[in-house]
């Protein structure tokens, strides 16, 4: 058989020329060759790095790198020199795989984009200069916001690999304490982290693995390098950890070690006691601008609005206050409170343990037994639902408003005559229907922000109480397991073999959850002939199934580890482990105690305090609307009476009064910005006290906007209720001496 040449193969002959020509246009960048065009050289990727960081990046960072790519496709604008490195600067700090080019196109297009659709929306269909004037506004917070997004992105990946730092210092140093193998222990830390840390971890490993650099030193270093301007306690901590691999005596370099730990903890508490001592201006400032001045505002705006509704039609009115209310004020909270977040140091928080273990995936979902079979529910279908049937209900007056016959509205006559309430009271305003203005209406009102808080309350809380319950278990578990390990060693060092040690443990410690651990161990041993490891690693079996953990599994695999280099290494670490714990955890609970009071004085404020003031307010506003109706109407039956002309009157002062913005509208807008800043501002408290932990931001963004949209729709409706029968009877024994 004739053995095929490449110039007689042709799957040869395509990738050498492939091959030549790569060659041939890199050797060519800066310059031409003759007849030939050059190619300009490209980085060389990895599919399994690319696909590995699509895995772990989160999801809004590969839609934000998206954009921006398509940005600068469809319209190449670079920033100057200074602005592109400092947006490079964030973007490789998260990872993107996009450039400052790419930043900057998707600023303007998007800022263009908002300013022109909404001026023509202004001119063409609302006929508004003031919205022309919202449109160009928000334009400039777009581009303004999105120059920013870089910033924004990268303290958001900032604020969660800083809640992981303590934790990452702590396997490092626990591994370097009975094996001094600074790789090693670096490989140890990035198995039992969790995103975004982790990925910065392997890609350490990871570029030492494709010899971008030779040693773990210079990769690490060339790491720490990006943590420089924000977090140096993590740049101290891990130079000591390498400064231990230099001595030549064990104490000195268990010292060393130990001190790395002290350092990283101490600093992270001195950062923290600074950061509460400057908090308290911007917390006061975003909650003056987020509740008490836009309050205040809400108590003068009826007035206003019924002299402007003189010659400006309601529904204008009602549409420019829900873009100040709805739109304008919560972007401005939402960045003041992101620059508020941005200036968080280092801390220790926690992270969601079913968004990386496929296992407890389902503990973001509702159970419920029917008929003797189990029902799963999707969170988002209740949401759905329970939002669905509140505002339907709730749009019922709109509803009959387009369905039934504008005659009939007109003499609607439904609690009229006995209460002196119409249900839907539509009015003709210059030949058009304006309206609901009936109480009832603006009764049903109180069922759309309900609809929206409560679904989204319940979507929050089922999604993160069954992960949050199982977290605090845990970290039950680990508060205990400290003076476990600490008895675990004692019994190692006094000759106990490992097997029967376990065990012991677990008897000295019964009916406390360190001691259900270690006897789930220890029957595992003795009942089915595992091994050690075995009995708390296996797939299948292992006691960390039912005690999810990382702490506990790296304090087990150091266990495992130091058991190979005999007894009493193992009984030195399962030591020093328990002291690394108390260590932190002594520290966490000074962190909370810094934070206790702001915290304490802002979760009231979300909670109670806001939602109570609100609903006052619109009760407040409710009784003005109507006495400032009813004037209208006593006006206007008074000029009919005297043949059109009054002359006890000014002239004028008949037509003073407008119709002013319906009730049912102002409830609504008032109601969804409550929930909007009770959003925000949970978001912010959650950040100050735990970091980026998705969890307790889910679970306090559920109980927050159950209970705060329950006391405002209660408030509202009761104070509303109360205020029109008042306003009515005033209205009445007015209207009286004249008949």
């Amino acid at each position: 058989m004739k053995r095929l040449t490449p110039s007689d193969d042709p799957i040869a002959r395509k990738y050498s020329g492939l091959i030549k020509d790569a060659f041939e246009g890199r050797a060519a960048v800066g310059g031409r060759q003759p007849g030939k065009e050059p190619i300009p050289a490209t980085p060389i990727s990895s599919s399994n790095y690319v696909d590995f960081k699509r895995e772990n990046l989160p999801r809004q960072l590969g839609f934000y790198e998206r954009l921006c790519n398509w940005a600068e496709r469809a319209l190449r604008i670079k920033p100057d020199a200074r602005k592109a490195a400092e947006l490079q600067g964030y973007i490789d700090l998260c990872h993107l795989g996009s450039t400052p080019t790419g930043a900057m196109s998707l600023a303007v297009i998007i800022a263009l984009a908002v300013t022109v659709a909404g001026a023509a929306a202004a001119f063409f269909f609302m006929d508004s200069v003031i919205f022309a004037s919202y449109a160009i506004g928000l334009g400039l917070f777009a581009y303004v916001s999105l120059i920013k997004a870089p910033e924004f992105l990268a303290n958001n990946f900032r604020l969660a690999a800083s809640n992981q730092m303590v934790q990452c210092i702590f396997y490092v140093a626990t591994f370097m304490r009975h094996t001094s193998n600074l790789e090693r222990a670096v490989r140890f830390a990035a198995d039992r982290l969790s995103p975004p840390l982790a990925l910065d971890i392997k890609k350490i490993l990871w570029d030492i693995e494709t010899e971008k650099y030779g040693t773990i030193k210079e990769s690490l270093d060339r790491y720490l390098e990006t943590w420089r301007k924000w977090n140096m306690e993590f740049i101290e901590a891990f130079h000591l950890i390498e400064g231990s691999l230099y001595e030549p005596s064990e104490g000195r370099r268990l010292n060393m070690i130990d001190k790395a730990l002290d350092v990283m903890l101490q600093e992270t508490y001195d950062k923290m006691l600074h950061y509460s001592h400057d908090l308290k201006s911007p917390v006061t400032m975003l909650y003056m601008l987020g509740i008490v001045l836009p309050v205040l505002g809400l108590v003068i705006l009826p007035m206003a609005a019924s002299f402007l509704t003189s010659d400006t039609p309601p529904m204008k009115i009602a549409l420019n206050i829900a873009l100040l209310y709805n739109l304008i004020l919560p972007l401005v909270l939402f960045y003041m409170s992101k620059m508020v977040l941005s200036k968080r140091p280092t801390g220790y928080g926690e992270n969601d343990i079913s968004e990386y273990n496929l296992g407890l995936r389902g503990l973001r979902n509702l159970t419920v037994r029917v008929g003797g079979r189990q029902l799963v529910i999707n969170p988002v279908w209740l949401t759905i639902g329970v939002a669905s049937f509140f505002v339907l209900i709730g749009l019922t007056p709109l509803l009959l408003g387009a369905v039934i016959p504008d005659e009939a509205l007109l003499q609607e006559r439904i609690f009229d005559q006995t209460l002196n309430f119409k249900l839907l009271d539509y009015r003709s305003v210059d030949g058009s229907l304006v309206g609901p203005y009936g109480l009832g209406a603006t009764v049903l009102s109180f069922l759309i922000p309900a609809g929206i808080g409560l679904g989204f309350g319940i979507y929050y809380h089922v999604r993160s109480r069954n992960v949050l319950k199982l977290r605090e278990q845990a970290k039950s578990l680990e508060e205990e397991f400290s003076s476990a390990l600490f008895q675990l060693g004692n019994r190692i060092g006094d000759g106990l073999p490992i097997e029967i040690a376990v065990g012991k443990v677990g008897e000295v410690m019964a009916n406390t959850r360190s001691g259900e651990f270690f006897q789930l161990v220890s029957q595992k041993i003795v009942r089915q002939g595992m091994s050690v490891e075995k009995a708390i690693f296996d797939s299948r079996q292992g006691a960390l199934l039912s005690f999810p953990s990382p702490l506990i599994e790296s304090a087990m695999k150091v266990l495992i580890e130091s058991t190979k280099k005999g007894a009493m290494a193992a009984s030195a670490a399962m030591i020093n482990v328990s002291q690394y714990i108390k260590d932190i955890r002594r520290v966490d609970e000074r962190l909370k105690d810094l934070m206790a009071d702001i915290i304490s004085d802002m979760k009231q404020q979300v909670g109670i305090l806001a939602p109570v003031i609100a609903g006052i307010v619109v009760g407040v506003t409710s009784m003005i609307i109507t006495i400032i109706s009813r004037l209208n109407d006593q006006l206007s039956t008074l000029t009919e009476f005297s043949g059109g002309t009054s002359s006890a009157l000014p002239v004028g002062i008949l037509n003073i009064f407008g119709n002013g913005v319906p009730t049912y509208f102002f409830q609504v807008i008032v109601g969804i910005y409550i929930i909007q800043v009770v959003m925000i501002l949970t978001v912010l408290i959650n950040g100050i006290e735990n970091g980026a932990d998705k969890v307790a931001e889910r679970f306090m963004l559920g109980t927050n906007l159950i209970r705060g949209t329950i006391i405002y729709a209660i408030t509202a409706f009761t104070i509303t209720l109360l205020f029109n029968i008042i306003a009515a009877s005033i209205i009445t024994g007015i209207a009286q001496p004249g008949m």
